[in-house]
């Protein structure tokens, strides 16, 4: 089992169009925890739950096809979120999590994270969905809110398009404080932006997140941007039985910031659900 901050045990899925990228770690008794990452990560932003998690349980932590270490370039079509939810479906199946697993997604990683449930909800024993962003589909398209980004990355400006989507989605000044592991990470990521684009405002049936029959945590940082609150209120609206967080003294990387708050409250709802 890895420690916290140690590199994990890099393992490769062959699948008929590509290979997929995962790590995996812990062997007990409790069902398998799955863990979707967001926009510009891999599975290493799970540094500090892979360990945690995996005292008690399997956990299967993959790198969404076309994030790192995926040596191919950007744009690509297949770089899109029912994609890489048929991928985690092959890959839980693989693994022999028939049985289901219980599945966390951050941020475009909870999009995809409900994507699976959708499409094989056998595989979702629960769903925990941390800072959601999606629009809904009976919503108003809204300006993409990383095209500065996007156009900052098509011109050659990798730092200044990293900067401009990291402080966006978490707050002024963020990137220049953020340690070095994770700059790496991103950096190794930002060209996925090009084809995170192509499917800008991708909505979400509410009927498809109503219809969900597993627990459902809603879970967010304490200081994340508003617009991360509003989709839980939604979800919360469409899904009353679900159970509501918040994390103190963090915000949208709130695994990151405050980890331990985020773990235990994370375990709790998996013991429970």
């Amino acid at each position: 089992m890895p420690t916290p901050g140690t590199t994990p045990p890099h393992h490769v899925l062959p699948c008929p169009d590509g290979d997929l990228h995962y790590t995996q770690a812990g062997a007990g008794a409790g069902a398998p925890i799955l863990l979707i990452h967001g926009s510009l990560c891999d599975y290493r932003y799970w540094r500090w739950q892979v360990p945690a998690f995996a005292e008690a349980h399997r956990v299967i932590a993959p790198s969404l096809r076309g994030c790192w270490p995926d040596a191919q370039s950007h744009p690509r079509a297949q770089y899109a979120v029912d994609r890489h939810a048929g991928d985690l479906a092959h890959l839980l199946r693989a693994l022999d999590a028939r049985d289901g697993a219980h599945v966390i997604g951050h941020s475009r990683g909870a999009q995809v994270a409900l994507a699976l449930a959708t499409q094989a909800p056998s595989l979702c024993r629960s769903l925990t969905l941390a800072d959601p962003g999606f629009r809904f589909a009976d919503e108003p398209e809204t300006p993409v809110f990383y095209a500065d980004a996007v156009r900052r990355l098509r011109e050659g400006d990798t730092e200044g398009a990293i900067e401009a989507f990291i402080d966006t989605v978490n707050g002024a000044d963020t990137w220049r404080k953020m340690v070095g592991w994770f700059k790496d990470m991103v950096r190794d990521n930002a060209a996925t932006l090009l084809s995170q684009v192509l499917e800008a405002n991708l909505p979400v049936d509410p009927r498809d997140a109503a219809a969900l029959s597993c627990p459902v945590l809603l879970i967010g940082g304490a200081q994340s941007p508003a617009k991360y609150g509003t989709r839980q209120d939604r979800l919360q609206q469409l899904l009353p039985r679900a159970r509501r967080e918040r994390i103190a003294l963090a915000a949208h990387g709130m695994n990151l910031a405050n980890p331990r708050t985020f773990n235990r409250t994370v375990l709790e709802f998996v013991a429970g659900a």
